[in-house]
């Protein structure tokens, strides 16, 4: 049950940006943070990559917690944890691969895996590597204060840019997370068409973008400015 070696890159669609939004290459550069980065991060990871946007990935939680067999048994692993060497823990019997295939876990992995090495978590991260995003976007409530609590904690760096953190409220599951890594692709192109002028039309953009989507999909979208 190992890993093939260079699994395609999944493919997720839509991912073509719209005719008015086509460009060269991506102005902004995005982050997405849910708590494991494995399942809503990641699926927007893909979902924006395959877009040709400048994205990558990361969790806030102490680990990276997993679904097992029952609520008080989740599989947990560090960050840093290779998603192969997850998929091969989970897949060690026939019984166990059976069972993770099943809920869904071990294709997670696998996803993982075709887009990059392992889970990051966002705190560990370096200021100077978090710094290049321009807009980041998390997938709970809980998870945009502490991306917002930590970007407030940390030393600010010598350019001291803006960085746009966006709430899209996601309930932690395949399904949803792929319903709303096409909302987050959405929002996106928003902001890319904003530019240069993102920090004075990103608040209307994200207010607009709220109301029209709850007209048919209730979402809840929170918005801060921080500085780093």
């Amino acid at each position: 049950m190992s890993i093939p070696s260079r699994l395609p890159r999944p493919m997720t669609p839509p991912g073509v940006a719209p005719p008015e939004n086509r460009i060269a290459a991506s102005k902004l550069s995005f982050g997405v943070v849910c708590s494991s980065n494995i399942n809503r991060s990641m699926e927007a990871h893909v979902v924006l990559g395959n877009a040709g946007l400048r994205v990558e990935s990361y969790g806030t939680g102490s680990q990276v917690r997993l679904p097992g067999r029952s609520a008080m048994e989740p599989q947990i692993f560090k960050f840093g944890t290779p998603y192969e060497d997850m998929y091969k823990s989970l897949a060690a019997t026939q019984e166990d691969a059976a069972f993770f295939i099943k809920n869904g876990i071990l294709q997670l992995c696998r996803r993982g895996a075709a887009v990059k090495k392992a889970p990051q978590r966002w705190q560990d991260m370096e200021s100077s590597f978090v710094g290049q995003h321009d807009v980041v976007i998390a997938f709970e409530e809980r998870i945009f204060d502490a991306v917002v609590e930590d970007l407030q904690l940390r030393e600010p760096t010598e350019d001291f840019s803006p960085m746009h953190v966006i709430c899209l409220d996601t309930k932690d599951n395949p399904h949803e997370a792929a319903l709303q890594g096409k909302i987050a692709l959405e929002l996106c192109w928003l902001l890319e068409e904003a530019g240069d002028e993102l920090v004075i039309k990103a608040p209307e953009i994200v207010e607009a973008f709220q109301e029209e989507r709850m007209t048919h999909t209730p979402i809840k979208v929170l918005y801060q400015l921080c500085y780093l």
